[in-house]
């Protein structure tokens, strides 16, 4: 538990370095072409735990004590005096496409930062999940269908996939619109089929986690000989005499072919002893092992404290290696990167007029969680979630409301309008109203978090 909530702080930690550092830095370098000095350049906001000064202006670094955010704060008159001499260097005295460049680096970074990022995985090839599916739940969409086990989804409406993420990346965007999924299959003879599945009867909660699951979609996976891989030590199952390769024909009586079997009837019971029944040496074997109970997340279940004997062919079947070459990838992580932007500016959209849960909001806590359990998942996995962030940290900059840099893109784009700048007090006010949206996002975004956590 402890090593979890290390490695959790820590990848979350290192996510909101990177993803601070590039969008500031982007402000930082855009203004230094275009003549502006820089003051301080800060990762975090409140006290300053660690500052050091370098460059031709002498710009000061710091580290903050609050990390959540940064700043890059540029020479200007209407923050104190200036010499003369340093006039023509400040940010005020910048052309009003100037300042519009200097605002708009920020996100322009974390864009970037995706595409790069996105760039390296495809080139280096990431291990992906093959698009086989399992037999739907009966009365589901896909059943309605006649999509059918162990049938390779290949086209999902004209667009070739080779992932399952690719399935469900094709899916949400087609679920959004209500659009059906019309899917090219081969089924386990080779034969190739269609099947089409409606999606117009979606629910917006439907929308709101893994879209594939309320069509009745769900990945293939390979079925495991009920075999004891591992034994805990001092374990139920230790202390009852079990043994690493066992293989368990029957709890209670009722007979086991497969591992998840074997762990839904453990951990269903948290108030009794299970009689199990090995196969040892070719020799039938009771043992009697009383699970103690655990909890997470508020849910409390049985364990006996074995594991798994994994099949390592079994799973490499469905795995996949997805490879291109520079110029490929290079194509696939600028498209990747602007329909994951399109695709973010949509769902705010719906959850502006009601058609998608505001439930979809994150905070802080979900993003570390995230950050946390994709860290744990190699360095691949961390990467993807890197890119993911760092477009959404993009978008949300972008949006028009004042004290974000898209608010102050919108005062310019006020101030080409007018013909000149805003009055004081116009801006005074954006800044109010900006803020207070800011904190009702935030709010809102944390109390989330806490209902994700209390209700799991």
């Amino acid at each position: 538990m402890t090593g979890n909530l290390l490695s959790t702080l820590g990848a979350f930690a290192v996510a909101l370095a990177v993803l601070i550092v590039v969008h500031e830095f982007g402000h930082y370098l855009v203004a230094r072409l275009c003549g502006v000095k820089v003051l301080r350049f800060s990762v975090g906001f409140g006290r300053p735990l660690w500052t050091w000064r370098s460059g031709p202006d002498q710009t000061e670094w710091v580290l903050a004590a609050f990390p959540f955010g940064g700043y890059v704060k540029m020479l200007d008159e209407r923050e104190g005096e200036v010499p003369a001499a340093e006039a023509h260097r400040s940010f005020n005295r910048q052309s009003l496409g100037r300042r519009s460049l200097i605002v708009a680096a920020g996100p322009a970074a974390n864009f970037v930062l995706a595409i790069v990022l996105y760039w390296v995985l495809f080139m280096q090839g990431v291990t992906e999940l093959r698009p086989v599916v399992a037999a739907p739940a009966a009365n589901t969409l896909a059943a309605q269908a006649a999509v059918a086990e162990g049938e390779l989804i290949r086209v999902v409406s004209g667009k070739p996939v080779a992932t399952w993420a690719e399935v469900r990346w094709e899916a949400m965007h087609l679920a959004l619109d209500r659009q059906p999924l019309e899917l090219e299959v081969i089924n386990p003879r080779g034969e190739i089929a269609f099947r089409r599945i409606a999606t117009a009867t979606l629910e917006p909660a439907d929308l709101e986690g893994d879209v594939l699951r309320p069509l009745g979609l769900v990945l293939f996976r390979p079925l495991l000989k009920p075999v004891i891989g591992s034994v805990a030590a001092d374990a139920p199952a230790a202390r009852a005499g079990v043994r690493v390769g066992d293989e368990i024909m029957a709890i209670d009586g009722k007979p086991v072919k497969d591992w998840s079997e074997v762990a839904r009837q453990i951990r269903q019971v948290t108030d009794r002893a299970l009689d199990i029944e090995l196969l040892r040496d070719g020799q039938r074997v009771h043992v009697v092992v009383t699970p103690v109970v655990a909890e997470e997340q508020g849910r409390r279940f049985g364990r006996i404290g074995i594991g798994v004997r994994e099949d390592p062919a079994a799973f490499d079947a469905m795995r996949t290696v997805v490879a291109y070459g520079p110029l490929e990838s290079a194509s696939r992580a600028l498209r990747l990167t602007w329909e994951t932007s399109a695709l973010t500016l949509r769902m705010m959209g719906r959850m502006l007029t009601g058609e998608l849960s505001w439930k979809n909001i994150s905070g802080p806590v979900t993003i570390a969680d995230y950050a946390g359990q994709s860290a744990r998942l190699g360095a691949d996995h961390f990467l993807r979630f890197l890119a993911l962030i760092s477009i959404s940290l993009g978008v949300l900059n972008l949006l028009p409301v004042p004290v974000l840099d898209g608010g102050h893109l919108l005062y310019y784009f006020a101030e080409l309008v007018k013909g000149g700048p805003l009055s004081e007090r116009a801006m005074e006010i954006g800044q109010q109203i900006g803020l207070s949206l800011l904190f009702f996002l935030m709010a809102f975004a944390l109390f989330n978090d806490i209902n994700r956590l209390i209700s799991g």
